[in-house]
């Protein structure tokens, strides 16, 4: 018997595992989550499995997301990673990943902790939602607003309120899966 999973997931292999084993997990470390903002920034205007096909080559190309090493990126680098194919060429999204580096080595080099400030949007526990299908699914909340808000006063860019809110969600920050899908109680 095949297990009931959220409607949105296709046949791709990457895409199942991703959302039987990554999506809605909560996380905590803020190197990892500072990652995964990135790479939601990088989704906008296109699909998500796309960047998610991607990713492997974003971990190379960044570092391994490391805020210490992509603050440093300069020009050379940059031209550099627009010729990268393994990732989305646009100069705007390769600069938001840098400039969010910055962004994050300020906040934390002034004893800030990452994690417990993105996680003060949902209290410090996942929000369990209660959906039973996807187009009852918000695009955007009051959480994610303030978030994106937070964030861009902090410096950071791509980080709108459906970004963020698509962040929270991959993040475990809210839990939406179907509540028919096996993975709606494992969390």
């Amino acid at each position: 018997m095949e297990r009931q999973r959220c409607s949105w997931v296709g046949a791709d292999e990457i895409y199942l595992a991703y959302h039987d084993e990554v999506w809605g997990r909560p996380i905590y470390d803020s190197q990892t989550l500072f990652a995964k903002l990135c790479l939601e920034g990088q989704q906008a205007g296109l699909s998500w499995i796309t960047i998610l096909k991607k990713q492997q080559n974003y971990e190379l190309a960044f570092a391994r997301f490391n805020p210490t090493v992509i603050a440093k990126f300069d020009d050379e680098k940059i031209e550099a990673l627009l010729q990268n194919k393994g990732i989305v060429r646009n100069r705007l999204k390769v600069n938001s990943i840098i400039n969010n580096a910055r962004g994050y080595l300020a906040y934390t080099e002034a004893g800030n902790n990452f994690s417990a400030f993105l996680w003060s949007f949902v209290g410090g526990a996942p929000i369990v939602n209660q959906f039973s299908s996807h187009s009852e699914v918000p695009v955007q909340t009051i959480e994610s607003v303030a978030m994106s808000k937070a964030l861009k006063k902090m410096g950071f860019n791509f980080v709108g309120p459906t970004i963020c809110y698509a962040f929270m969600q991959a993040v475990g920050m809210v839990n939406d899966h179907a509540i028919d899908c096996f993975c709606y109680k494992k969390f």
